[in-house]
């Protein structure tokens, strides 16, 4: 498998630190606010790398951080006249909603709150201090960017340019206005921790450095997010992790391209600016993720309302397909593999080589979903009531497992209430005694209420739409 490296702009073998396992790192939300589309692309394609590497047969230590202490949060809770805890715990349960949504949580995620590796991030800083790559001044504690002599080669800008390129520095008490806060000092109205320097909180940046070195190691196999962050929050993680730990921080860096909203710029001052929770309400969130990861992940994508309703009639179709083999298990026979069965599962086996290969080339989900469309058509085209049944549930457990990988076509068992299990007899005994005026009434009821019905040798199917 290959992966586009952003530390050294090429596509790279992926080779693991440690043969079978896979450590992963994903910048995750800071829990203020829900969480907009912009969020969810990061969250939606790395998940999908994670789920590929179980696919390959890999164990995979996933982590997707809270951010529960910044300024945005203790903005939040001054305004509100609350804790800056119970605005993260709130928007935590918030984010978890729009995570179920996206399919999020299908395999174990390790979603570390900073707060509580506060201890950790003290003696990670102290380690910069004694090392002479940081420095205390006024309180705060500040990186020493001069400790980084390779500051700028994930980003691929140069220091002296960052450093003559800036605006006046009004923080006074900073040596460079490259220099980076590790911590802050104590403020009126803000959460506090004691450290050997003094009461405050920590910045950032070091954060992420902490809890990937406390839950992963100091080195790692993949840490990815957001092109935003490339600079200056990852590069400034690869300055302090490697300064303090003198090692190598991640061997691959991922980053994803922005989403447009009808290819403007996403933006609260454009009002074009779309929580995953007011998509909801308009689209199931599998049709967002989707959508999401329906392009290369390091392309831009533009989100508007006719894309996601395109996107929402792609998946039907996929899902369409899967509700024909269901009803074509339930209906087909056994028997010896035919000449045209062979070549059928020929063509299966052929598009699943085509969805590995298109993943294995820095996870070209564009090109993997063409793949489970070619076998949607096949399904559509090829099978029919007089199949084998053996390569009706081929066909089957390849749709499910790749489908698996992309996070969508989640089975949900779902029940209706007592009416329309009524309704749905009711019209079966209608059928039954010849009377279709009733039935094509209760199907029109029944549509009224968001059911569809269809009519199989085995008897009515429904689904919610």
């Amino acid at each position: 498998m290959k992966l586009y490296n952003t530390l050294t702009r090429k596509k790279e073998e992926f080779v693991p630190i440690k043969e079978g396992l896979v450590t992963m790192y994903n910048c995750g939300p800071t829990v203020y606010n829900l969480i907009h589309v912009g969020n969810a692309r990061p969250l939606s394609v790395f998940d999908t790398l994670r789920r590929y590497f179980i696919y390959k047969g890999y164990e995979v230590k996933f982590v997707v951080n809270f951010t529960d202490i910044d300024d945005k949060l203790i903005n939040k809770a001054n305004d509100e006249g609350t804790t800056v805890q119970e605005v993260a715990d709130r928007y935590i349960e918030e984010f978890k909603i729009d995570a179920g949504g996206l399919h999020l949580y299908d395999y174990d995620t390790i979603n570390p709150r900073a707060t509580n590796y506060v201890d950790e991030m003290i003696v990670f800083i102290q380690t910069l201090l004694d090392k002479d790559a940081a420095y205390v001044s006024e309180g705060d504690v500040y990186f020493n960017i001069e400790a980084a002599k390779d500051y700028g080669k994930l980003s691929h800008k140069k220091l002296d340019d960052l450093i003559s390129g800036a605006r006046v520095d009004v923080s006074a008490i900073k040596r460079s206005p490259a220099d980076f806060a590790l911590w802050k000092a104590r403020k009126e109205n803000e959460p506090y921790w004691d450290a050997p320097w003094g009461q405050g909180r920590p910045g950032w940046h070091i954060e992420c450095s902490v809890m990937a070195k406390e839950l992963l190691g100091v080195t790692i196999d993949i840490h990815s997010g957001g092109e935003d962050l490339q600079f200056p929050h990852h590069e400034n993680e690869i300055a302090q992790s490697e300064a303090c730990n003198g090692v190598t921080f991640a061997n691959y860096w991922l980053h994803n391209g922005m989403i447009t909203i009808d290819n403007e710029k996403m933006s609260k001052s454009l009002g074009n600016f779309f929580t995953v929770r007011e998509v909801s309400k308009e689209f199931d969130l599998e049709v967002l993720r989707f959508f999401l990861i329906s392009s290369h992940y390091r392309s831009p994508i533009n989100f508007s309302r006719e894309v996601m309703e395109q996107t929402k009639n792609s998946l039907e179709r996929i899902y369409n397909a899967k509700d024909k083999l269901d009803s074509l298990i339930d209906s087909t026979e056994n028997r010896e593999l035919s000449e045209e069965d062979k070549k059928f599962i020929y063509e299966i086996d052929g598009n699943v080589k085509m969805f590995e290969d298109s993943m294995d080339d820095d996870l070209n989900t564009a090109d993997a979903i063409t793949a489970v469309f070619n076998i949607v058509k096949l399904i559509n085209v090829s099978l029919g009531e007089d199949s084998n049944r053996k390569i009706v549930e081929i066909a089957d457990s390849t749709l499910l497992k790749l489908t698996k990988v992309l996070g969508i076509l989640e089975i949900k068992e779902e029940n209706i209430d007592a009416e329309v299990e009524d309704l749905i007899r009711e019209r079966e005994d209608a059928r039954k005694n010849k009377d279709f005026k009733r039935a094509d009434e209760i199907r029109d009821i029944l549509l009224s209420k968001n059911i569809s019905i269809e009519d199989t040798r085995t008897g009515t199917k429904w689904k919610r739409i």
